[in-house]
């Protein structure tokens, strides 16, 4: 569909569910009320110092890692906006140990919502872009009560998935299957402005992400790629390359859905027996399906990403995305080891 000038997220969705019932109602109004709450954490986010959301709050999460005063509030947004619409069964987040049914008395509804609540945390800080990434999936028809098994649905079952990035701009990102868009927060009007329509990943690339300190844990066929790559014009790819790391997931694949590059974040030595750092639920599936469906590829060094069937609500994955020619070559790399 063409669109004209200043179309809203709102209007956006319902012409999606108009035209040949491309998205239920139901979960139109979830997306809705997931933008919202990305909405209240911009806020919170811009905000920062004077807000009194900066630093540590202390406590860890269910990975061990020490959350930040920003974690809590963001997963508190996110769970108090959407457990009264109606349109969800549950909730699961990087923030909390387990899933989180919608309370009794508000109506359940058939979809699951999973999500990392403020992912780069390392950033907020230091004032560099940190974001939201949510996915939703369909509840399994029959059972009355859900379940954490619910939730085990490989990616490609997923129905809905999107990140909000807090960078200069707040900036929605999302797909519901039908290519991937975007919408910037418009602080005047207060909604969400379709910006972007359809984004195309190039397939080639001279630019790599991935944190170098790390070098010496990786496998061979991690350092084989970045080798080549360093060797630049002299070296087998014959084109020189740079290298970006925000630290903020969110971020990183911003840049590579705006102008190409791969983004790596593989197994490394540090904790053998992990896949990976990322979460496959929260993290690695609804980047991968974005990525996927604007030209690009996402692997985990060995198979597609998507097609992984998950065992646990926060199952680690390590994770190659991006341009797909790229992608091609270090999962070749992986495969050839």
């Amino acid at each position: 569909m063409s669109h004209p000038k200043n179309i809203s997220l709102t209007r956006y969705l319902i012409e999606l569910q108009r035209s040949d019932n491309l998205i239920p109602s139901e979960l139109r109004l979830l997306l809705e009320v997931v933008a919202r709450a990305c909405k209240s954490i911009s806020h919170a986010v811009n905000k920062g110092a004077l807000g009194g959301v900066l630093g540590s709050a202390e406590s860890e999460n269910v990975q061990g890692e020490i959350q930040k005063k920003l974690d809590i509030i963001a997963n508190e947004v996110l769970i108090e906006a959407n457990e009264w619409g109606g349109h969800l069964a549950a909730m699961a987040s990087e923030e909390m140990d387990d899933i989180y049914p919608v309370p009794n008395r508000y109506p359940q509804g058939e979809y699951l919502l999973l999500f990392d609540p403020l992912d780069g945390s390392s950033n907020i800080d230091v004032n560099v872009s940190i974001g939201t990434i949510f996915s939703v999936l369909k509840k399994p028809e029959g059972g009355a009560l859900v379940s954490k098994e619910d939730f085990l649905q490989s990616g490609a079952q997923q129905v809905a998935a999107g990140y909000c990035v807090y960078g200069p701009q707040t900036t929605l990102v999302l797909t519901v299957g039908q290519g991937v868009v975007a919408f910037t927060l418009d602080r005047e009007q207060g909604s969400f402005v379709l910006t972007q329509n359809q984004f195309k990943i190039p397939e080639d690339t001279q630019e790599f992400a991935i944190n170098m300190s790390n070098m010496r844990h990786w496998d061979e066929p991690v350092k084989r790629y970045v080798d080549e790559c360093l060797q630049g014009t002299e070296g087998p790819r014959g084109k020189n390359f740079n290298m970006r790391w925000i630290a903020s997931m969110v971020a990183d694949v911003h840049r590579i859905l705006t102008r190409g590059g791969v983004f790596m974040y593989p197994w490394d030595r540090r904790e053998p027996n992990k896949a990976g750092k990322l979460r496959l639920m929260y993290e690695a599936n609804p980047m991968s399906w974005i990525i996927e469906q604007a030209g690009g590829a996402s692997t985990n060094g060995r198979e597609r990403i998507l097609d992984l069937q998950p065992t646990q609500l926060h199952e680690r994955v390590s994770v190659v995305l991006g341009s797909k020619n790229e992608v091609e070559r270090i999962t070749a790399y992986h495969r050839g080891a």
